[in-house]
C-alpha cells in the first residue's frame, strides 16, 4: 500500500521551514481519521481529488452528495465551467449549467451551530467575530463564550470559500442546489453567506488546478472539458480500491507551529485562507 502526502499549499515544506518533523513523522496523537462515509473519491483523466464532507457544517448538502456519488450520478460528467483563481464546476447531466438530479432541491446551509467537539481554533480576530479553522474548514464564529448563554450550548458559525472548499452550486433562489458543485481553486469572500461550503479538498488541488478551464468573457463555459471518470465516497468502493485519509489536528503543535511561521511569513497579509490542511491519503 503507498503513501501520498496531500501537500495543499505546501505545507509539509512550511513544516520543514519551521524546523519540524515531516507531516508522516508527526505523533498519532496529531491526527484524527476521517470516516470513509465523508471521503468523496473524484477520479479525472488529470488525477485523483480527495474531499473530505463535513457533514457539521451542511448536513443536508452532504447528504446530497454521497447519495448521488454512491448512485454513480456524477461518473462521466463534465467539469463544465472552470475559471482559473475563482473555481471548478460539475455535477451537472446536462452540462450546461443548467441541470440537476431529479431529487428535490436542497435548502441553503449558510450557517451551522458550532460545539465545542469540532476543534475550532481561532488564527484572526474580526471585528464581529473570529477567524479559524474547524476540522478542515475555515470558519468565521462567535467565541466559544457565547455557548453559556445558548439552548443548546453552541454558538453561530459559517465556512468560508478558501483555495480547497467545495461549495453547492444553485441558480439565483438560495433554496435550488440540487447535484451540481465546486471546487475552489482560490478564495473569493463574496460567496461566504451566500453559498453552501460542505466539505474540502484534502489531496489533489494540483489536479483540480489543472483542469481545462473556460475564459471570464465566457463566464468559465469549457470547450471539450475534462470529466468526472468516477465519483464515490470511500465507504462505496470496494475495501481493496478504498482509500483512507487522516488529517493533521488544529490543535496539534505542529499545526499551531506551522500557523505561527505562516503569520510570521505574511505578516499583515495573513489571511484564514493561508491555512490549509495537512492530510495523508493512503491505499486506492
Amino acid at each position: 500500500m503507498s503513501l501520498r502526502i496531500a501537500t495543499i499549499g505546501a505545507f509539509s515544506m512550511a513544516l520543514l521551514a519551521a524546523g519540524l518533523p515531516a507531516a508522516a513523522q508527526a505523533p498519532a496523537a496529531d491526527w484524527r481519521a476521517v470516516a470513509p462515509e465523508n471521503l468523496l473519491v473524484i477520479d479525472t483523466a488529470k488525477g485523483r481529488i480527495v474531499v473530505e464532507l463535513d457533514p457539521a457544517v451542511a448536513p443536508l448538502s452532504v447528504a446530497r452528495v454521497r447519495t448521488l456519488a454512491d448512485q454513480g450520478f456524477y461518473d462521466g460528467l463534465k467539469f463544465h465551467r472552470v475559471l482559473p483563481g475563482f473555481m471548478a464546476q460539475t455535477g451537472d447531466p446536462l452540462g450546461t449549467g443548467e441541470g440537476g438530479s431529479e431529487l428535490p432541491d436542497v435548502p441553503g446551509e449558510f450557517q451551522f451551530r458550532r460545539g465545542r467537539d469540532l476543534g475550532f481554533v481561532n488564527l484572526v480576530n474580526a471585528p464581529e467575530g473570529l477567524l479559524g479553522v474547524a476540522g478542515s474548514m475555515p470558519v468565521f464564529t462567535q467565541p466559544d463564550a457565547q455557548m453559556m448563554v445558548t439552548a443548546d450550548f453552541k454558538t453561530a458559525a459559517q465556512g468560508l470559500f478558501c483555495p480547497g472548499v467545495a461549495g453547492m452550486a444553485r441558480a439565483q433562489d438560495p433554496n435550488s442546489a440540487n447535484s451540481q458543485f465546486f471546487l475552489m481553486t482560490g478564495p473569493n469572500d463574496a460567496l461566504n453567506g451566500l453559498y453552501t461550503p460542505f466539505g474540502r479538498v484534502l489531496s489533489g488541488l494540483d489536479v483540480v488546478k489543472a483542469l481545462k478551464a473556460g475564459t471570464e468573457a465566457g463566464n468559465g463555459a469549457v470547450t471539450d472539458p475534462d470529466i468526472m471518470t468516477g465519483a464515490r465516497t470511500a465507504a462505496a468502493m470496494p475495501e481493496g480500491q478504498r482509500p483512507s485519509a487522516r488529517v493533521m489536528t488544529t490543535r496539534s503543535p505542529a499545526f499551531t507551529a506551522l500557523v505561527e511561521q505562516k503569520r510570521a511569513e505574511l505578516g499583515a497579509r495573513f489571511t484564514v485562507c493561508d491555512v490549509q490542511p495537512v492530510a495523508e491519503v493512503t491505499g486506492g
